[in-house]
């Protein structure tokens, strides 16, 4: 058990080294697997202690001290190797990160080392794109990080849909979910009747694709398929680089899809729906709005 709390501090998450499996270590753990794209149990199994030992300077190899704070380099040599990236820590799969962050607007110096240059361009980086704004590099803020850059120039960018009037925009009650307008197309209410099942299940990497629709959790184009499931639009899923080239092009009244190689999210009457900002919300409904820089866009016929 000492171990297993030795491993999370040396990936970054703050947590007691007392050699008991208590509820501070249980919600430990379940922060490191949202991070790591795994799904939060809570519980360490054989998938989480490997992604912790990746994870771990020296791939989990370092002497372990009582203060974690052991940053080493890394032979990590893709982004996503090591999952969290935190400032202190060095090696090739943090010039990804820095190189990557600079592609995509966000200016940091390229030598390998997690300094405070490379941590005030994610957090802008983080903030632009609706993330959760942290010290840490996540599964999400790769995931987003690497579509932006893999999309380039082609994507078209900027464009956003219609501002929709007052009395047809959805709206995000307290218990996060949202409401569909009376006016809308009974095609977006059941779409947005859709979101709402899954709005608060848990994010999994992978989630909604082998097992949909019924799955126990969704990653982001997952969870967009089962929306556009929900309003009989789509018989199979679509992975997040499908959308762009899905239905129409451009932004539509009601519906629009943005999409890349690493995420994608929509906008059902006026509400962003988007795996992104769950940490914050609670769930995918958010009324804020966010970048759409480096996303193809399309919508669903006559929507």
């Amino acid at each position: 058990m000492t171990q297993l709390q030795q491993l999370l501090v040396q990936a970054g998450v703050e947590t007691a080294v007392d050699g008991r499996f208590g509820d501070a270590t249980r919600q430990a753990v379940r922060r490191f697997q949202k991070a790591a794209g795994l799904e939060a149990s809570g519980a360490a199994g054989k998938k989480t202690i490997a992604a912790l030992r990746s994870a771990a300077p020296s791939g989990g190899a370092a002497r372990y001290g009582g203060s974690g704070s052991a940053t080493g380099s890394s032979s990590a040599k893709s982004l996503g190797d090591r999952i969290p990236l935190r400032p202190g820590m060095s090696g090739h799969d943090v010039k990804v990160l820095q190189d990557f962050l600079g592609r995509a607007g966000f200016t940091a110096t390229v030598d390998g080392e997690f300094g405070d240059g490379t941590l005030t361009a994610l957090k802008a980086f983080e903030a632009a794109n609706t993330l959760a704004v942290d010290e840490l590099v996540d599964r999400a803020d790769i995931d987003v990080l690497r579509g932006l850059v893999r999309a380039g120039g082609g994507a078209r960018v900027g464009a956003t849909p219609p501002t929709l009037g007052r009395g047809i925009t959805a709206t995000v009650g307290s218990d996060g979910l949202a409401i569909a307008p009376a006016d809308a197309p009974d095609v977006v209410k059941r779409m947005i009747a859709a979101g709402n099942k899954i709005a608060k299940t848990p994010y999994i990497y992978g989630g909604g694709h082998a097992n949909f629709p019924n799955d126990r959790g969704y990653d982001c184009s997952g969870s967009m398929s089962y929306v556009l499931w929900g309003g009989d639009l789509l018989e199979n899923p679509l992975v997040s680089s499908d959308f762009p080239s899905w239905g129409d092009p451009g932004p539509g009244q009601w519906v629009t899809l943005y999409g890349n190689t690493g995420h994608a999210y929509m906008v059902v009457a006026g509400l962003r729906f988007d795996t992104s900002g769950v940490d914050k919300d609670g769930s995918r409904w958010h009324a804020s709005s966010r970048s759409t820089s480096g996303y193809g866009v399309s919508h669903p016929p006559g929507l």
